[in-house]
Parts: C-alpha cells; sequence; structure tokens
C-alpha cells in the first residue's frame, strides 16, 4: 500500500490496538524484562504496509500505551527505538519474505535494538550501570530472537489471506 488510505489508516489502527493489548496485558514484564508477542502486530504492519506504516504502528503504540496504560515512566527513548524495530521489519519483510531476510530482521531488532539501545534507555532511565544490565537482559533477547524465528514463518505463510482481506 503506497497511500495513506482509509483502508491503510483502519489496518494501522487495528494493528495498533492489537500490539498495545499484546504489550500491556499478555506480556511477561519485570522492570528490564519483557516477554510476550507484541511483535507480531508490528511484523503484520510490516509486511502488509511498509517500513514507514510499520514503524509508525510501533511508535504509537508505544505511546499509547505509555499514556493509557502506564508501567513506569513515559521514556521518548523506547518510542524511538519501536519506530526503528517496524521500519527495520519493514525493511526487510515488505516485499520479500525469505528465512535469510527473516533471520536478519530479528538479529538487528534483537541484538541492536533491543539489546543495545533499549539497554542504554533502561540505563539511563533508572541509573543503572549498562554493563550488567545488558548481561541481565541477554536471556531476553535470546527467548525472544527464538519465538520470533518460529512465528513469522507462520505469519509469512498467512500473509496472502491477510493481504486479500486488507487490500
Amino acid at each position: 500500500m503506497s497511500r495513506f488510505s482509509t483502508k491503510t489508516m483502519t489496518a494501522m489502527a487495528l494493528l495498533t490496538a492489537l500490539e498495545i493489548v499484546l504489550s500491556r496485558f499478555l506480556s511477561i514484564s519485570a522492570w528490564n524484562t519483557k516477554i510476550g508477542f507484541a511483535f507480531i502486530p508490528v511484523v503484520l504492519a510490516a509486511m502488509l504496509l511498509g517500513p514507514l506504516y510499520a514503524g509508525i504502528v510501533a511508535a504509537l503504540a508505544d505511546f499509547l500505551g505509555a499514556v493509557l496504560f502506564p508501567v513506569g515512566a513515559y521514556f521518548p527513548g523506547f518510542t524511538l527505538t519501536a519506530f526503528l524495530m517496524g521500519a527495520c521489519y519493514g525493511l526487510f519483510l515488505f516485499r520479500k519474505q525469505s528465512f535469510p531476510r527473516i533471520l536478519c530482521a530479528v538479529a538487528v531488532h534483537q541484538l541492536l535494538l533491543s539489546l543495545l539501545l533499549n539497554t542504554l534507555w533502561i540505563s539511563v532511565l533508572y541509573g543503572s550501570p549498562y554493563p550488567p544490565l545488558l548481561i541481565s537482559r541477554l536471556p531476553q533477547c535470546a527467548i525472544l530472537a527464538a519465538v520470533q524465528l518460529a512465528l513469522i514463518p507462520l505469519l509469512v505463510r498467512l500473509l496472502p489471506q491477510l493481504k486479500g482481506s486488507v487490500s
């Protein structure tokens, strides 16, 4: 979808709402760890709508989720990371989906954005030292990478049916 149509806005709103529910209510959370399936709506937005729209869905869901259902203090760094995550998935998965592209998207998301960048934001926000925090977040990233590598190919198989309902 190249233009900002009513269907695009509707799909974005639905995926944003789904991401908020999955992130805020159906995730396992601690102050520096979060495990859940909130990536699914963002990956769907990336495959169906492209990098910019997926980034907007992820950033908007992060912002609205933080404002409507706060877990801690709002920090704009997490919203930036969310946008970058959606854009990353879109860059790798919008036109072509293959296992190497899925692997690259998950690696960039988990290693660069989640592990390095979000750990930096947590360190800044809570004043925790970065290296021990980074080590403590390694299991979360490993678990989520495995979950994403298992579920995203399943979403790719469902993509033709989803494209028909969105386009």
